[in-house]
């Protein structure tokens, strides 16, 4: 890092200034920046929006999310809520975008898909090639841009979060100039696209009025194809998802078994889905990303079913030890596996669903038993 960069771009005044704050982001490596004032003018119907949707149960089994605070109010709803303190917000934007082909390009019968924020990877200090978490590749970065504030400008509270703390990034992301929600529910920045994670640096620190960011306006227009291309639809209108229908959940979040319903929606995705990405316009000129802690692993990229259900739980802990894939956990991993064979139409899996069909796991063998079924119907 730069560090006359660091030490010249900070604001001494007790403030955040915006353009001095993204060349801190920048000079930590992420993509984009930019800062937010809070609480944000959009503070109560980014609240609203969050509650109608918790009490529309489309949280499905993510509780988390359902925590409240002292006051019973919703801790994710308002920044104000967990942290009374916080005047401003950091909001960096990392893209992951490759060059790699696209869940929705042709592809062998035979091979699965993980979602393009899984292959992450970095090469190490030995030239060996390792998976990454972005989870930690981010904080990391978060908190040296939050440790040079410090330096510069004394004592202020200050918190760094990746997905892991009770904030929507999205929201405060919009608010600071970012880009826009779109009918996917996804954050669309107009020149990176959608393929990006956010990181957000809470602090007590004032940003001047004159220096609110202007939201970027709505360019979704009239395209649906997100919509359109669901497969689950989980998209049940513009700007509304129902977790419990979207793949990513039920790969990832949702533990146990899947209704059967969805379950031949899910085509072949093993771990989340980009399908509604993929298929975004404004993801079509996006640039491909340069970073080089974050770079796709060419083995998970239309990985086979069949290699990736003959591993046993120690070589699947090896191949995603340090991964994003982990979270599902091995027999979650394997009950999306069965799903994807199910859906591929080739017997060539039989065997192994009939071995998973009689395992105490509940997922897996409710998934390894819909599989059998759907496969002996095509015959």
């Amino acid at each position: 890092m730069n560090s006359e960069i660091f030490n010249s771009n900070v604001s001494t005044e007790g403030s955040l200034d915006p353009q001095k704050s993204r060349a801190l982001a920048l000079a930590a490596g992420f993509t984009e920046a930019a800062v937010v004032a809070l609480p944000q003018t959009s503070v109560e119907r980014d609240a609203r929006r969050f509650e109608e949707w918790m009490r529309a149960g489309r949280g499905g089994t993510m509780h988390y999310l359902g925590r409240t605070g002292e006051d019973g109010r919703l801790v994710r709803a308002r920044v104000a809520t967990p942290f009374p303190w916080a005047r401003s917000a950091i909001v960096c934007f990392a893209s992951y975008h490759a060059a790699q082909p696209l869940s929705t390009q042709d592809a062998l019968e035979n091979s699965g898909w993980i979602a393009r924020y899984a292959w992450s990877s970095r090469v190490d200090a030995s030239g060996e090639r390792r998976p990454s978490d972005y989870h930690k590749v981010l904080l990391k970065r978060m908190r040296a841009v939050e440790e040079r504030l410090h330096a510069e400008l004394g004592e202020f509270e200050s918190r760094a979060y990746v997905d892991t703390g009770p904030v929507v990034e999205r929201t405060l992301a919009s608010s600071a100039g970012l880009g826009w929600t779109g009918k996917n529910t996804c954050l669309i920045h107009p020149k990176l696209g959608s393929f990006g994670f956010l990181a957000v640096l809470l602090t007590s620190l004032k940003l001047s009025p004159k220096d609110s960011p202007l939201e970027v306006p709505d360019r979704c227009g009239s395209c649906t194809r997100c919509i359109e291309a669901c497969p689950t639809h989980a998209l049940i209108a513009p700007y509304q998802m129902d977790a419990r229908k979207c793949i990513s959940y039920l790969t990832i979040e949702h533990k146990g078994a899947i209704a059967p319903e969805l379950m031949e929606g899910m085509g072949r995705q093993v771990f989340g889905c980009d399908i509604c990405q993929d298929v975004c316009p404004w993801n079509r000129k996006a640039p491909i990303s340069g970073d080089h802690e974050l770079e796709p692993r060419q083995e998970l990229v239309n990985p086979a079913l069949e290699w990736l259900a003959a591993l046993d739980e120690a070589e699947w802990e090896k191949l995603f030890n340090g991964s994003p894939v982990r979270r599902a956990g091995f027999q979650g991993f394997r009950r999306n596996l069965a799903v994807a064979m199910g859906n591929s139409g080739r017997w060539q899996f039989g065997a192994t669903l009939h071995d998973w069909a009689a395992v105490a796991d509940e997922g897996l063998r409710a998934a390894a038993r819909w599989a059998l079924e759907k496969l002996n119907a095509l015959e």
